[in-house]
């Protein structure tokens, strides 16, 4: 585990665009048990130029008009606990850190890994995540609109 005073500021780049902390097992299962609609939760790390474009990208996403209902972080290696029950609702897929998932009514719909996030910009990932926002997140359109 890393000084508390040292993730501060990897907290907060994601916390001051409203990313809600998750850090206990309990907090994860009160935000995704039984949930409906949209959440995305972002894998937070340490681990160097992964985590220093994904948080950016996040933040990037977050301007986006189109966003998912909650959006949350858990971090890896510090907040263990939270870690891994976030990581039993991401079925089907490996530990990563960091990693992004936007889940919809508690399925993973979509998720980039560590190695869709490695060696890419802050902007190239903005542009997944927001593409998955569109996709996932948009209203549904009644059909007596139309």
């Amino acid at each position: 585990m890393y000084p508390e005073q040292m993730l501060i500021p990897m907290r907060q780049e994601l916390t001051r665009y409203g990313v809600a902390e998750l850090r206990t097992a309990q907090d994860v299962d009160a935000t995704l048990k039984d949930h409906k609609g949209t959440t995305m939760v972002v894998v937070n790390s340490v681990c160097g130029c992964a985590a220093r474009n994904a948080r950016p990208a996040v933040a990037m996403a977050m301007s986006h008009g189109i966003k998912p209902d909650a959006v949350t972080t858990v971090f890896a290696g510090q907040d263990r606990e939270a870690t891994e029950r976030a990581r039993e609702y991401f079925v089907g897929y490996p530990p990563s850190s960091p990693s992004i998932a936007l889940l919809k009514d508690g399925e993973v719909v979509f998720m980039l890994g560590r190695h869709r996030i490695e060696g890419r910009t802050a902007e190239e990932i903005a542009t997944d995540l927001t593409g998955a926002f569109d996709r996932f997140c948009a209203p549904v359109a009644s059909a007596s609109a139309v």
